[in-house]
């Protein structure tokens, strides 16, 4: 081709007005979904923290501690496993913000920004794989739990809907770690902090011991918590009486963390 044809070829690519569609926000969500599961699929150590830890904090305190505060291992596990359900999945929710700390410190956020798609596509697309992680750490314990000897008198509907009300603070609580990815200059720091904020709010619950046998003033403090409301809701839907005060609190409480946390991630993502 010659160099007058190649400028034409040029100028009449450079004057077409077509532009290409842009891409629908549950389109980016789900691409940004791919990419994070394509990370899981090139390390697939990351799955450790949702598939071993169920398991050994299922087995530890169920036999360590089951025949001293309830009498019988078995008797302990009915009681246990929503609790530590619970705690299992809210504390590995802080691998969200570590995960885009990490991608932020390499640099990849400032491309991201630089795309012409919805914003927070990038955020929520992790979210979402986040939530097939908690899905995965769930249903890994609720198979050992049975394998053990639990059974859920609210049957496979309580089930559900405990997991449903878990997966949704789950993932009002992620925001929180998403947060805090864009304020703290390293992972460590990142997950400093995290373990400060879970440790006391997850063992300072009612998720092993019920409130009743604490001394007045912790009881005081567990019964507030939002963790103890969380591990209510969910052991109520799972042994089949349904406790709708503590459902109704975990909801305004998830509800709260998203509106409060969302668009504080989102104006530090686009200004920091």
């Amino acid at each position: 081709m010659s160099k007058v044809n190649q400028a034409e070829a040029i100028e009449k690519a450079l004057s077409n007005r077509a532009r290409p569609k842009k891409a629908s926000a549950l389109s980016t969500c789900l691409t940004f979904s791919g990419r994070m599961l394509l990370k899981i699929k090139y390390v697939p150590e990351q799955l450790f923290d949702i598939t071993a830890f169920p398991v050994i904090y299922l087995l530890m305190f169920t036999y360590l501690f089951g025949g001293a505060i309830a009498g019988s291992t078995a008797a302990y596990l009915q009681f246990v496993l929503p609790g530590i359900l619970v705690m299992t999945v809210v504390m590995i929710t802080m691998y969200t913000g570590i995960e885009l700390n990490n991608d932020i410190k390499k640099g990849i956020f400032d491309r991201f920004r630089t795309l012409p798609i919805w914003n927070p596509s990038v955020l929520v697309g992790a979210l979402m794989v986040d939530l097939v992680r908690y899905s995965i750490a769930s249903t890994i314990m609720l198979v050992l739990g049975y394998i053990l000897g639990f059974r859920a008198d609210g049957g496979f509907g309580g089930i559900v809907l405990g997991l449903l009300i878990l997966l949704l603070f789950a993932f009002s609580v992620s925001w929180i770690w998403t947060t805090l990815s864009m304020i703290m200059r390293s992972e460590k720091s990142l997950l400093a902090v995290s373990m400060m904020i879970l440790f006391p709010t997850t063992f300072v619950s009612n998720v092993f011991v019920a409130p009743e046998t604490m001394p007045s003033w912790l009881e005081a403090f567990v019964d507030v918590n939002p963790i103890s409301y969380l591990v209510r809701a969910v052991r109520g839907f799972m042994e089949g009486t349904p406790d709708y005060q503590a459902v109704a609190w975990v909801s305004v409480i998830s509800l709260g963390l998203i509106v409060i946390f969302g668009p504080l991630t989102m104006y530090l993502y686009k200004r920091k």
